[in-house]
């Protein structure tokens, strides 16, 4: 059975779609039709992350995909990686694969696709057609700011899910007592 759960303080439209075990933290925000697609494993969200419209996370693993703080899924991009740290930056219709590990302070650049099985290091920037890959000096600034005024602007325009309650919650299984 799918489970959803909203930490306090995150911002999920009820546009967006949401499928299978997930689990959204505090400060996150998820524009109107993002989706978010557990249809392997869990999907494990962390604070602070933006998840603008049509951009896609996908599990099809049975392993658990966690993801970290302050990420950027920028319109259109499509993600199946099978971890992600902090600080990464997802451009506009970039492709990152289901085998891919990635670190903290990432940037996939607008329309790349990155796909071999591999371990993304700390602070790689994919960037160009052919794919070329470097190391950043720093990573990517948190988007503070845009998250403050998404917290208060989203909820003048769209129905909000209620983080209080659960979806499709499964039943626990009984207690033994001894």
């Amino acid at each position: 059975m799918a489970n959803l759960q909203i930490t306090v303080g995150a911002v999920v439209c009820v546009e967006a779609e949401i499928r299978g075990d997930v689990r959204i933290g505090t400060k996150t925000i998820v524009h109107p039709c993002a989706k978010i697609l557990a249809t392997g494993g869990p999907i494990v969200i962390g604070d602070a992350n933006i998840v603008e419209e049509l951009a896609t996370i996908e599990n099809k693993s049975p392993e658990p995909m966690v993801i970290g703080n302050n990420n950027v899924f920028e319109v259109g991009s499509l993600v199946k990686a099978k971890a992600i740290g902090d600080h990464n930056i997802f451009e506009t219709k970039c492709f990152v694969g289901d085998e891919i590990s990635i670190g903290n302070g990432c940037v996939f650049g607008a329309g790349t696709k990155v796909t071999p099985s591999q371990a993304v290091p700390d602070n790689s920037v994919f960037y160009g057609q052919p794919l070329k890959h470097r190391l950043a000096g720093e990573r990517p600034s948190a988007q503070t700011l845009q998250i403050d005024f998404l917290s208060r602007i989203l909820p003048n325009y769209h129905n909000i899910i209620n983080p209080t309650i659960k979806r499709e919650i499964p039943a626990l299984p009984a207690e033994k007592t001894s």
